[in-house]
């Protein structure tokens, strides 16, 4: 059957969701010992890396929605892996910073994560992964950067 579709395998969306769960998959058996998400996981490291932040920007940094962020960050508070207050310029919005045990939780498991990566790199060759990353990077242009 003739198409105008390029095959599947050169497929760009296709081959960035295999991609993603070559290495999501081991990240997700970490994360599962851990006793959270990769959701979770991706907004304390947006905070413990971009410090204190309003939801909106924890959502954007993070590429979640922002309903669905309400919700993990419940989830993150009842587990005291984060805090939120009052943003002492505008008391209807909240600032959300990580807990020390949300600090923690990124320290623990900090190792285990950098080797799953190095595997990838050492797959792939350290150039090689590199200029994926830089490429990744270029698709995500996003108020002119």
């Amino acid at each position: 059957m003739s198409s105008d579709l390029p095959r599947t395998s050169r497929s760009l969306p296709i081959a960035l969701l295999r991609a993603r769960e070559r290495v999501m998959g081991p990240i997700r058996a970490m994360l599962a010992d851990v006793g959270i998400t990769e959701q979770q996981w991706r907004v304390l490291r947006v905070l413990q890396e971009e410090g204190p932040q309003d939801p909106t920007r924890i959502a954007e940094q993070a590429c979640l929605l922002l309903p669905s962020l309400t919700r993990i960050l419940q989830k993150l508070e009842s587990k005291h892996l984060i805090e939120r207050q009052a943003d002492p310029d505008d008391r209807r919005k909240q600032i959300v910073r990580i807990s020390d045990q949300g600090e923690q939780v990124i320290r623990d498991n900090l190792q285990t994560s950098l080797a799953l990566l190095d595997e990838i790199r050492d797959r792939m060759g350290a150039e090689r992964y590199e200029a994926l990353l830089d490429l990744l990077n270029d698709l995500d242009v996003r108020d002119g950067r």
